[in-house]
């Protein structure tokens, strides 16, 4: 039972270091086109760094800023 625990805690340490890096991936990068598997990948990138919702940024988004 112990171990379960260590498991826990340990998990709780290695989460929000995969998520802000996922973060600070995600916000240098720009966003890829949808239909190449750049764009996949970055599907993935964006929910392991929790960028949900509103807070994701799209391609239409970055078009508009420059």
């Amino acid at each position: 039972m112990l171990d379960f625990f260590e498991w826990i805690v340990r998990w709780s340490q290695i989460i929000p270091w995969l998520v802000m890096g996922a973060s600070a991936i995600a916000a240098i990068t720009p966003t890829p086109k949808d239909d190449a598997w750049i764009g996949k990948a970055y599907k993935v990138l964006d929910f392991i760094a929790l960028n949900i919702g509103k807070a994701k940024d799209t391609a239409q988004s970055k078009n508009i800023l420059k």
